[in-house]
C-alpha cells in the first residue's frame, strides 16, 4: 500500500486518490516536442489523443504548450496562452471530470489555467524561472508538482555538474518545500527531474536513491517517459524506446514513485496493475 493513502486533490466533484500510483497522460500541444512535437498540435488531433489516453487509463492529462527540451527556447506568456486558451474551455465541456495539469513555469498561465478549469500546476523549474510563481501557487492554493532542474532548458545539458546528485537535489527540495509551507501551501508533489540539467550516470545514479526520497514524506513524480536515459543507453532513437521506458517504470513504481508521467499510457498502466498486485500478494 501507498504510504500517501490520505493525500487527496480536491477540485470541485474531481478528487485525485494516491492509495496506488497513477498515470498521468502527456499531451504535447506544441510543435517540437522532443519526442511526439507537432503530433497533437490540431484541436481535433489533440482531443482525439486526450480521449485515447483516458481510455487506456490515464488518471490526469498534463498539458504542454511549451517545449523544454534541451536547448529549446522560452516561450512568451502570450504565445503560451494562445496554444492553451482554445482548447481549455472544450477539454472541461468534453471530459468535465478529467484532472488536468498543465505544464508551465510561467505563473500568470498557471493563474489563467486554474481559472479556465485546470486543477494542477506542473512547474518544471520549482518557481526559477517566475519568481512570482510560489505566491500565486499560495494565492491559488492548487496542488503544485514542482521539478528540479539545473540550469534552464536552453544550458541545463551544456555540463551538469554534481558532487552527490541524489543529496543535492533532496536538499534542493527541502529548502523549497519549507519556502512553501512558510506560504501556507502543503498541496505538493516533486519531480526529481530525470534528464533535466543531469547526464546518463547522475539520471541512474538518482534512480537508485529514489526510495530515499520517503524521507521527504512528499508524494514523487516521475517523467522518464521516452528520455535519452532509455534510448542513449541503449543506442535507439525515443520511437524505438517504449520497452525500456517499461522497463525504467517497473523500477520507479518499486522505488515509491506516486504518478508516472508517459507518452503512452496502456503500457504504463499495466506496470502499474503488475506492481500493484506484486506488492499485494508477497
Amino acid at each position: 500500500m501507498n504510504k500517501y493513502k490520505d493525500f487527496r486533490i480536491n477540485c470541485s466533484s474531481k478528487s485525485l486518490d494516491l492509495s496506488t500510483p497513477k498515470v498521468m497522460g502527456i499531451l504535447n500541444l506544441t510543435e517540437d516536442s522532443f519526442y511526439d512535437g507537432g503530433k497533437h498540435n490540431t484541436l481535433d488531433s489533440a482531443l482525439q489523443k486526450l480521449a485515447k489516453m483516458l481510455e487506456e487509463g490515464a488518471t490526469i492529462i498534463d498539458i504542454g504548450a511549451a517545449s523544454s527540451k534541451p536547448n529549446s527556447k522560452l516561450v512568451s506568456v502570450e504565445k503560451e496562452w494562445s496554444i492553451l486558451s482554445p482548447i481549455l474551455p472544450i477539454i472541461n465541456k468534453e471530459f468535465p471530470k478529467t484532472v488536468l495539469s498543465v505544464d508551465t513555469f510561467h505563473s500568470e498561465i498557471a493563474k489563467r489555467s486554474i481559472d479556465n478549469g485546470v486543477d494542477i500546476i506542473n512547474d518544471i523549474s520549482a518557481g526559477e524561472l517566475d519568481k512570482n510563481m510560489f505566491q500565486t501557487v499560495a494565492g491559488l492554493q492548487a496542488p503544485y508538482i514542482m521539478m528540479h532542474m539545473q540550469g534552464k532548458p536552453q544550458n541545463m545539458q551544456d555540463n551538469p555538474n554534481y558532487k552527490n546528485v541524489a543529496l543535492e537535489v533532496m536538499e534542493y527540495f527541502k529548502s523549497k518545500l519549507q519556502t512553501l509551507k512558510e506560504l501556507g501551501v502543503n498541496n505538493t508533489l516533486i519531480d526529481p527531474g530525470f534528464g533535466f540539467g543531469k547526464t546518463l550516470e547522475h539520471n541512474y545514479q538518482l534512480l537508485n536513491h529514489l526510495n530515499d526520497f520517503s524521507i521527504l514524506d512528499i508524494p514523487l513524480l516521475v517523467g522518464v517517459s521516452r528520455k535519452s536515459m532509455v534510448y542513449k543507453l541503449l543506442d535507439l532513437e525515443p520511437q524505438d524506446s517504449l520497452n525500456g521506458t517499461s522497463a525504467l517504470h517497473s523500477l520507479c513504481l518499486d522505488k515509491g514513485a506516486s504518478i508516472l508521467r508517459v507518452h503512452d499510457v496502456k503500457e504504463a498502466v499495466e506496470c502499474v496493475k503488475i506492481s500493484n498486485f506484486a506488492k499485494n500478494n508477497k
